[in-house]
């Protein structure tokens, strides 16, 4: 668990009656929550169980109240409402825990908080093991050497109390992720949720975002089908640029449960596979290739500089990163890799089965 040094902030002065809190350490200024790397040692408190347990298709929301303790011992809280979400990892046959929605009611102690300004937030929960949330973390943290355009996030230490004390939990990682149209706003952007092909995307911005996702061996996306997607576009009608998330299934993180879709006939999660569409002229890739050599020092310090992983893995990553690096600085292998969707053979336009078109 990382230390941290915490901030005295203003609390309010009656106290909220709740059914849950949270008790957030913390060490960056306010309205910073992911402007810094530093770990949060989060505590959640109150009817877990239940809302760990509410993994039907249609969820309730519950509510709780979210709190953090300055250095001199006081304590922030505010009023959330929570609730299961997500697809895969909602299942309990798939994931321990599922991933929650956070939504906050607003108010002065609100903006006098670490989460001002903050609507809904995301929290990534593990679903069969810690130490992949803190790759799939890594994972955001790389795509954020790409693009401006990407979410930021929060890594959190996690502690869970019942209120009735019937079940305790070990702590483990997890991450808050920024809300959608709020990492638009910040780009001065709007989510665009029409239909819309690949081709029709910023051509370098989705380059780069493909190439990313061929370096990450994630194939668990679709611009088509807004899989693992958002759009984001100075209005709903310009050209919009492709921001992807949801990295749990990515080579790179080698979840034990990732598992590449039985149509792409691949041998594995690790190996990887261009899913961008059919570009004939190499050329077109030679600026992604060249910005990807530029940022290669910042890509392999994510996992040199990251003292939450294990030497074994990092020694992994770092050969898997090398891989990479060699084939997009071998022409035949570019041509073999980044042509692969021009095969008429191939498996690089397969529609992948259960993905819902977007209406």
């Amino acid at each position: 668990m990382v230390g941290l040094v915490t901030l005295p902030i203003a609390v309010s002065a009656q106290p909220l009656p709740v059914e849950a809190i949270a008790v957030i350490k913390q060490n960056t200024p306010l309205n910073d929550l992911f402007n810094t790397e530093n770990v949060l040692e989060i505590t959640l408190k109150g009817k877990i169980s239940e809302l760990l347990n509410d993994r039907d298709a249609k969820t309730v929301t519950h509510a709780l109240s979210i709190a953090y303790s300055t250095t001199d011992g006081k304590e922030v809280m505010l009023p959330v409402q929570a609730k299961t979400r997500g697809h895969f990892r909602k299942l309990k046959d798939n994931c321990t825990y599922p991933p929650i929605y956070l939504k906050f009611k607003g108010g002065e102690a609100q903006q006098a908080s670490i989460f001002k300004e903050k609507v809904k937030m995301k929290l990534v929960m593990p679903c069969v093991g810690d130490q992949y949330v803190v790759r799939e973390w890594l994972v955001y943290k790389l795509y954020s050497l790409v693009a401006q355009e990407s979410f930021k996030t929060r890594l959190v230490k996690l502690s869970l109390e019942n209120n009735n004390g019937k079940k305790a939990f070990a702590p483990f990682y997890g991450i808050l992720l920024e809300e959608e149209k709020q990492m638009a706003q910040r780009n001065g952007m709007v989510i665009v949720n029409r239909k819309i092909k690949p081709e029709q995307i910023m051509p370098e911005a989705y380059l780069k975002m493909a190439v990313f996702e061929y370096l990450v061996a994630n194939t668990d996306w679709s611009v088509q089908y807004l899989q693992n997607i958002k759009l984001i576009a100075t209005d709903s009608l310009a050209v919009p640029t492709a921001v992807p998330y949801d990295f749990d299934h990515a080579g790179i993180v080698n979840a034990p449960y990732a598992k590449p879709a039985e149509e792409l006939l691949l041998s594995g999660v690790r190996e990887r596979k261009y899913r961008g569409y059919c570009i004939t002229d190499m050329k077109d890739f030679d600026e992604s290739i060249a910005f990807f050599n530029r940022i290669k020092n910042e890509v392999y310090g994510v996992y040199t500089n990251c003292t939450l992983l294990d030497e074994k893995y990092k020694n992994a990553t770092i050969k898997y990163l090398d891989d990479f690096y060699t084939t997009i600085n071998n022409a035949d292998a570019v041509k073999k890799e980044f042509g692969y969707p021009c095969k008429k053979n191939g498996t690089g336009n397969v529609i992948i089965k259960g993905l819902k078109d977007v209406q």
